[in-house]
C-alpha cells in the first residue's frame, strides 16, 4: 500500500517554491497518512508517529532531513487542494480494497472532534464516510459543515466510488429518493433505515408488517 502512494498522489499540486522546499510533498503525505492509520488525532501526534516510524517511512520516501515539526506538516497539508487529495485518496483506496460481490458498504456521518472554531465562527466539521466492512477500509469521505447536508453529500460521495454489486447501508438521514436512485444507478443494492423523517413510508411499512 505505502509503495503506491507516490503513484496515486503524484497529481496533487505542491504550490511551494521548489527551490525553497526542504521536505518533499511525498514525505509529508507519507507522514500524515501513516500517522492517521496509526490513530494520530492531531498534528503533534502525527509528528510523533513519524519520529517513531522513521525507519519504515524511509523505505518509501526520502526524509533526508528527518521528520518536520508538526507546524510544518500542518501548513503544507492545509495548502493542498482538498478535491485533488480526495480524488487521489479514493483511487488509492480502490487499489487497496478487494471488491467482493454483495459486500457491505456502510455510509455514515460523524462530527470531527475539536473541529468547532468559536473564535473563527466556524461550525464543527461533519464527515460523511463510506466504510467497506469486509476489508475494514474507508473507501472515501466528503466534508460538510452541517449534519443536514448529509443528504446532498451522500450522492456526491457515492458518485466517486465503484460500488457495483455492493449493499449500501445508511441510517434514516439517508432515506431519500435521490440517494436510492443514485445507488441503483451505480448498480448496487441498499438497506435504508426508516424513521419519522419519512412519516408516510414509516406508517405504510408498519401497517404492512402488522
Amino acid at each position: 500500500m505505502l509503495s503506491t502512494i507516490e503513484e496515486h498522489f503524484a497529481t496533487v499540486t505542491d504550490e511551494r517554491q521548489q527551490y525553497k522546499v526542504r521536505y518533499p510533498l511525498l514525505d509529508i503525505l507519507l507522514i500524515t497518512l501513516v500517522g492517521v492509520i496509526c490513530g494520530a488525532d492531531g498534528w503533534e501526534a502525527i509528528e510523533e508517529v513519524g519520529k517513531n516510524k522513521l525507519k519504515l517511512l524511509k523505505k518509501y520516501g526520502y526524509f533526508h532531513y528527518g521528520i518536520p515539526v508538526h507546524d510544518t506538516i500542518a501548513r503544507i497539508i492545509s495548502a493542498i487542494e482538498p478535491s485533488q487529495f480526495q480524488e487521489c485518496f479514493i483511487n488509492w483506496m480502490k487499489e487497496a480494497e478487494i471488491s467482493t460481490q454483495g459486500e457491505i458498504v456502510a455510509v455514515d456521518g460523524k462530527t470531527v472532534r475539536r473541529s468547532f472554531d468559536k473564535k473563527g465562527k466556524q461550525g464543527a466539521i461533519h464527515m460523511v464516510s463510506a466504510f467497506a466492512a469486509e476489508n475494514g477500509v474507508v473507501l472515501g469521505q466528503v466534508k460538510t459543515y452541517e449534519k443536514s447536508n448529509e443528504i446532498t453529500a451522500i450522492p456526491d460521495l457515492l458518485s466517486k466510488l465503484d460500488i457495483k454489486g455492493a449493499v449500501i447501508t445508511i441510517d434514516a438521514m439517508g432515506c431519500q429518493k435521490v440517494i436510492a436512485k443514485k445507488i441503483i444507478q451505480k448498480e448496487a443494492d441498499y438497506v435504508l433505515a426508516v424513521k419519522g423523517n419519512q412519516g408516510n413510508l414509516s406508517t405504510a411499512i408498519r401497517d404492512f408488517l402488522t
